[in-house]
């Protein structure tokens, strides 16, 4: 597991950018972390790394949002599914041509790939955020030492 610390909302959008830049399609990213955690201000920086330029928010009522960039970016805020066994058709955005970010992944966790990003974000203080990134399979490992660098 991976720590990086985040002192302010552009430290976090930056970090998430420079994570855009590397990801490829058919790759997935739970975003996990309380309300105010900044799961959305991550995905808003993501989203400007895939060349997305609409303006990113958080789709808590729709479940899924989908942009262009590079690729497409599927975002889903899956709160709303807690205690359901709803299968809202995740394997066809999980194997789709573009990168699937998943907040509240906890909620869906039997429908989860077998591979994909884990990320956990905790409020720190008002500003500062910790970043924990856990990859889950071998191209992940290999995305966060490329982030590295």
């Amino acid at each position: 597991m991976k720590e990086f610390i985040a002192n302010n909302e552009e430290e976090t959008m930056d970090f998430a950018e420079r994570l855009g830049e590397l990801l490829q399609p058919n790759q997935v990213i739970t975003l996990d972390g309380d309300l105010g955690a900044g799961k959305t201000t991550f995905t808003k920086g993501l989203a400007k790394g895939l060349g997305v330029k609409r303006t990113v928010n958080s789709p808590t009522y729709t479940i899924v949002k989908e942009y262009r960039g590079r690729m497409p970016l599927y975002h889903m805020d899956v709160y709303r599914l807690e205690d359901s066994e709803e299968d809202i058709g995740f394997d066809e955005y999980f194997s789709g041509e573009g990168v699937t970010v998943i907040e509240w992944s906890d909620y869906i966790h039997t429908f989860l790939p077998d591979t994909y990003l884990k990320i956990q974000m905790k409020k720190e203080s008002a500003d500062q955020r910790q970043i924990l990134l856990q990859p889950i399979g071998e191209e992940y490992e290999k995305l966060i030492e490329e982030l590295q660098q």
